[in-house]
C-alpha cells in the first residue's frame, strides 16, 4: 500500500470530485491503482514519477499523457 501525500481537506474534496475513480485520489493511491484511468499503478519510470503518483494518483501512462513525456 502506498501512502498518499497530505493535502488540505478542501483540496482533497475538490480532487475527489473531479477524479473519475470512485475511490478518489487517496483511495486509489492506497489501492495502487490510477485515480484517473483506474488501471494498475505499479511500474514507474523513475523515482520522480513515483513521487508524482503519491501527489496526483496518476499512473505512468496518465502522467505521460498529462505532462507530455
Amino acid at each position: 500500500m502506498t501512502i498518499p501525500s497530505i493535502k488540505s481537506e478542501n483540496i482533497d474534496k475538490f480532487i475527489d470530485r473531479i477524479t473519475p475513480n470512485p475511490l478518489g485520489r487517496r483511495g486509489s493511491i492506497r489501492a495502487n491503482v490510477c485515480a484517473w484511468c483506474e488501471g494498475p499503478a505499479e511500474k514507474f519510470r523513475d523515482s520522480l514519477s513515483k513521487a508524482e503518483y503519491i501527489i496526483s494518483g496518476f499512473c505512468q501512462d496518465c502522467q505521460d499523457k498529462t505532462f507530455g513525456r
